[in-house]
């Protein structure tokens, strides 16, 4: 695992090798485990390593075969096993992630990419057909990016070379924008127009003279798992839970996991420990790391942590989220940082330096992390997917049930729930007639009308025919945590691989699956899940209400750093850019200096964003003129690569 870049000139012309040793020095802190390069005339590729498995040690990278094919791989390869018995390799010999890859498209071809599964991004240069391949895992763990230009195309797992090496400054992406303000932008964009990501589950085809996106797998609508019994449903998700959690496991190091005390945090660290016991497990030892803040009133979660790490009989690390420096708030990060997306001032480089210290002391390079489970396994008490499902399978007398329990456990009329199950399946354009915008109100008008579509994201009809509605809500979850993946990067200040055990691929797979009502029940939140994990979870963590509370920590901040705000805000970037209004906005501050206003978090991601765009024209970076919209590569799309220069 580590940092892959890459770079392809189209004019014959060799790559610059000077170019190599400064992607080298520049990335060295995202992987400081060397470096090799690879070169092939008008080719160079070059990997960093991160190691995180016991054989990632021994690669090489990039692979070279006898046909003159190059690859990087930075990821994790969860069914080794078999892969190599598809293959026919021999299981007596060690076999790295990236020979077996390399192998596995030595036999497929593109169609390799669907039978990976894991955590992976990679790069091909195939010789014989004169292209070069981008890919990533399904969910978009990992990142991969490309600066598409006239005369090459450069790639990278990181930004950083891509923005600062480019020798000139960049237009900013108006639609990245208005995804940043909104729900997270779409998973092909980046903040820098001619810079795209490579979208999650598809693959990037590049030629001299076109580039395309293609769908290389999806979930399957049509596959249904049906058991007689509660009980087997139970048995097959402990099944599958305990797998997505051992395939997180598989390193060489102490691995950390994060332990809030909510349900999804608890399951994994005691399942993670349950899969240790029994020696099934690569990883010497599982460490916690829990967050407090003792300003908060409303939230505690000591009580819950500690449960679990009685349980442990083992004491976790505990870091205080508390607002210890609020002058740090909205303050250009010190030294040459650089955030190549916006959302980092020196507050949070504080918070972060804490927490790479915590990494250091446990010798770990693995954080578990428990997002997905919230969004996948009922933690959202709603019974319309399954209500909508019923309807389109004309269930009626069972849907009549269903509306009474769930009438009676809402304490809402049953037909405010059909209606609020019916208006689903409405056409988008009548929707967005009585559905709000997700848009705040100091964005001007034709800045939110021109992004119309980013700021209606949320507004997905729901079709009739086809898959089950309930597959549908899951697909629109799946995206939105596509998009969210794809806002975050790796850290400068520390190295750690963030691995997600409720976005396993095989898990989803049995979760997208089953029958709704075996997720979520009227009065049983998270129904499965709960009764799957009874006697492995404390009990007293699996019965808690939900974890929830409203947060005073932005308002503080708010009222605390108010002259940073007004200074920040003298000669607003936005404004400039005509995305903001600069008079309203500075009503709303106004307001919000004194605790009164709407759109708290949406006027600090604003105020998080100008501070980005500040530094970002410091660092000279930016054009003098306007942003532009972006060019959308959709699936199946091919452009004249001149269509995607800056």
């Amino acid at each position: 695992m580590g940092v892959q870049f890459g770079k392809w000139n189209f004019n014959g012309q060799p790559v610059d090798r000077e170019l190599f040793t400064q992607v080298s020095e520049l990335t060295a802190k995202y992987a400081p485990d060397g470096a090799s390069v690879g070169f092939r005339s008008t080719v160079g590729m070059l990997y960093r390593p991160f190691c995180i498995t016991n054989d990632s040690s021994l690669e090489t990278q990039p692979l070279i075969n006898p046909a003159g094919v190059m690859l990087t791989w930075d990821g994790r390869l969860d069914n080794r096993a078999e892969l190599l018995q598809q293959l026919d390799l021999d299981v007596h010999k060690t076999h790295t992630d990236a020979d077996i890859v390399m192998a596995a498209y030595e036999r497929w071809s593109p169609d390799c990419f669907s039978k990976l599964i894991g955590d992976w991004a990679l790069a091909i240069w195939d010789p014989i057909e004169h292209c070069l391949f981008l890919a990533k895992d399904f969910i978009g763990v990992r990142h991969l990016y490309y600066l598409l230009e006239a005369k090459c195309v450069s790639w990278s797992t990181v930004m950083d070379p891509l923005v600062l090496l480019a020798g000139r400054p960049f237009k900013i992406s108006e639609e990245y924008i208005a995804g940043y303000l909104s729900v997270n932008p779409a998973t092909h964009l980046t903040p820098y127009l001619g810079i795209n990501a490579v979208p999650a589950g598809k693959f990037v085809r590049v030629t001299k003279g076109e580039v395309s996106a293609h769908r290389y797998w999806e979930f399957d609508p049509e596959k249904q798992t049906r058991y007689r019994a509660d009980a087997e449903y139970e048995e097959h998700f402990r099944s599958v839970f305990a797998q997505a959690v051992r395939r997180r496991l598989r390193s060489a190091h102490p691995v950390l996991a994060e332990l809030s005390g909510g349900m999804d945090s608890s399951s994994i660290v005691c399942m993670a420990d349950l899969v240790i016991a029994k020696g099934t497990a690569e990883c010497p030892r599982l460490d916690t790391i829990s967050y407090y803040d003792d300003t908060e009133p409303n939230w505690d979660e000591r009580p819950y942590f500690t449960l679990v790490e009685r349980k442990r009989g083992r004491e976790g690390h505990h870091l205080n989220l508390g607002i210890s420096n609020t002058d740090s708030f909205l303050k250009q990060p010190e030294g040459a940082l650089f955030f190549p997306l916006p959302g980092s001032h020196q507050l949070s480089v504080e918070k972060g330096r804490e927490f790479h210290q915590c990494l250091q002391s446990t010798q770990s390079r693995v954080l578990l992390s428990g997002i997905g489970g919230d969004e996948f396994l009922g933690g959202v008490p709603t019974p319309i997917p399954e209500l909508r499902d019923l309807f389109v399978r004309m269930h009626w007398v069972r849907m009549g049930q269903q509306l009474s329990k769930w009438s009676f456990q809402k304490r809402l009329p049953w037909l405010h729930l059909l209606f609020k199950s019916l208006e689903g399946f409405s056409p988008q354009f009548i929707c967005r007639i009585y559905e709000k915008p997700n848009c705040a109100p100091w964005l001007t008008r034709e800045f939110a009308k021109r992004n119309g579509p980013t700021f209606h994201a949320d507004f997905q009809r729901t079709r009739l025919t086809g898959a089950l509605p309930s597959f549908q809500a899951n697909v629109i979850t799946l995206n939105h945590l596509r998009r969210q993946l794809n806002s975050s990067t790796l850290s400068p200040i520390g190295c750690c691989r963030v691995c997600y055990p409720y976005l396993d691929r095989d898990l989803l797979a049995f979760v997208f699956s089953v029958p709704r009502e075996q997720l979520l029940r009227p009065g049983q939140r998270r129904s499965l899940m709960r009764r799957s994990l009874n006697g492995i979870t404390p009990d007293e963590i699996m019965t808690r209400k939900r974890k929830a509370y409203i947060s005073r920590k932005p308002l503080v901040l708010i009222e605390s750093a108010f002259a940073r705000i007004e200074a920040l805000l003298q000669s607003p970037v936005t404004v400039a850019y005509e995305w903001t209004d600069g008079k309203m906005l500075s009503s709303t501050l106004a307001a919000a200096k004194h605790g009164q206003i709407e759109h708290l978090l949406p006027l600090l991601n604003l105020l998080k964003l100008e501070l980005w765009l500040q530094g970002l024209s410091f660092r000279s970076l930016l054009t003098s003129s306007a942003p532009t919209q972006s060019s959308v590569l959709d699936e199946g799309h091919v452009g004249k690569h001149e269509a995607f220069v800056t």
